[in-house]
């Protein structure tokens, strides 16, 4: 070959190659290329049609940080909660919740009886209202999509080894969300706004086990658990 015509098929090459190196959404499905708000769009609109996720992390609310680990679907969910350095379990099928807890957790000689046993906690108890939206796939998917300001595409990142985009509110200050840029756009990852916690998700639509403890293994113990946590 004359050395004219390789320099030349040399240039075409190495352009070809940097183009495609050079492009972060090759092999995506895209939607790293569409508006943020479309993004947020198809990453809302992927949660709600998935059946089961689980969700972990933190979450800080007034003025007191909870670390929870649940599997959630649309008629409940199970998982351990952490607060104040003690951890409980959750179960709450339909309108039944659960909670078992170690005896530290209640603080007290009730908390002897109710060791490592299922404790239905009552609908109208203070507790009840407390702990059922860790349990609430529809309410803890919906605090994902509350990004404060102006809307943007951000960095392309990573989440557990998978491509993601983020979707930015102020810049980072009003929380990030990350979405997946492979197969199906999932939210994969939410940075609440002012470090109020972190929150990942994964298992899109992995089925898991959700039933009632067997009866032996319950207390109903009507109000015991007003006071904890």
């Amino acid at each position: 070959m004359f050395p004219g015509r390789r320099s030349a098929l040399l240039l075409i090459l190495g352009a070809v190659c940097a183009g495609c190196a050079g492009d972060p959404d090759a092999g995506t499905n895209g939607v790293a290329k569409l508006s943020p708000r479309t993004i947020e769009k198809r990453a809302r609109a992927a949660a709600g049609t998935a059946d089961t996720v689980r969700m972990s992390g933190t979450v800080s609310s007034n003025g007191r940080t909870y670390r929870l680990d649940m599997r959630l679907r649309g008629n409940g969910g199970l998982g351990e909660v952490t607060a104040k350095g003690s951890t409980f379990e959750l179960l709450r099928v339909g309108d039944d919740l659960y909670l078992k807890a170690g005896a530290d957790f209640y603080g007290d000689e009730v908390g002897a009886k109710l060791k490592n046993k299922y404790v239905k906690v009552p609908t109208g108890d203070p507790a009840y209202r407390q702990f059922t939206g860790f349990t609430d796939k529809e309410v803890l998917l919906d605090g994902l999509f509350v990004l404060d300001g102006t809307l943007a595409v951000g960095d392309h990142r990573s989440v557990d080894g998978t491509r993601t985009i983020a979707v930015t509110g102020d810049g980072g200050n009003g929380g990030t969300l990350d979405v997946s840029l492979e197969g199906t756009p999932y939210p994969l990852r939410y940075e609440r706004a002012g470090g109020a916690g972190t929150l990942t998700l994964a298992d899109w639509g992995k089925d898991f086990t959700l039933r009632a403890p067997d009866a032996d293994h319950v207390v109903d113990y009507g109000k015991s658990v007003t006071n904890a946590g």
